[in-house]
């Protein structure tokens, strides 16, 4: 790749951090529950365990937010209710700007890129209410891609096609900055991106997954990237 028009970026550990903003929404819902006259099932770490399990299913398409609430006030014995999938979206949103914290660097590098004329977007997994809000607490002004919008979730080639076509970019030409080796990196390359994999937390990168052609440990660093592959058009 010798030019660089567009920069997709992941959201969630990506741009910021959300310090399990929806475990401590389920943590608040179960006490409303519970005074409803529901039952615990089990010890509070089972409880942490079952809200996990129920928003990695729902991270992982298997299922919306508001049936992952439903699931969940029916475990502890109450029946399913909109007014708890409202109170749970609206005690998520409600905490975002409380436990939303961008990651050093971003602000600055975002300015940075949209000085150089490259084009930005977010596409992220997630529901969109809640995901939009947070983008702004990141201070992300740009295009925020929803999975729950679009009906793709990454890895998906779909949504990436997404992100192109909102960024009105080549893949060949555009690159996608993530932190999940799995959704993110080799989502991304599949479908044709340049890759920058965000190790800000220094992990192992796994084995039998497609390489990133970048890695960088601080936000800033992806601007030293880009002098050797950005030239003026």
């Amino acid at each position: 790749m010798d030019h660089v028009d567009g920069i997709g970026f992941d959201l969630d550990h990506t741009l910021a951090i959300d310090n399990r903003l929806e475990r401590v929404a389920f943590l608040r819902l179960l006490e409303r529950v519970l005074e409803k006259g529901g039952r615990s099932i089990g010890t509070f770490s089972d409880e942490i365990d079952a809200i996990d399990a129920l928003l990695s299913q729902q991270r992982h398409g298997e299922c919306t937010i508001d049936a992952a609430v439903d699931k969940f006030v029916v475990s502890h014995g109450v029946a399913p209710d909109r007014s708890y999938t409202a109170s749970f979206r609206a005690m998520a949103v409600d905490m975002v700007d409380e436990f939303v914290v961008a990651l050093p660097g971003v602000d600055t590098t975002l300015t940075k890129l949209r000085d150089r004329g490259i084009k930005i977007a977010i596409l992220t997994n997630g529901w969109s209410d809640l995901q939009q809000y947070k983008a702004r607490r990141a201070g992300f002004s740009g295009a925020v891609i929803v999975s729950d919008d679009i009906g793709a979730l990454k890895p998906a080639p779909a949504a990436f096609d997404t992100l192109l076509a909102q960024l009105d970019t080549q893949a060949a030409r555009t690159w996608y900055v993530g932190d999940s080796p799995e959704t993110d990196i080799a989502g991304a390359q599949a479908a044709g991106l340049g890759t920058v994999w965000f190790n800000w937390e220094r992990k192992v990168y796994p084995e039998g997954v497609a390489q990133p052609q970048h890695t960088i440990e601080s936000f800033g660093a992806l601007l030293s990237l880009l002098p050797d592959v950005v030239r003026a058009s």
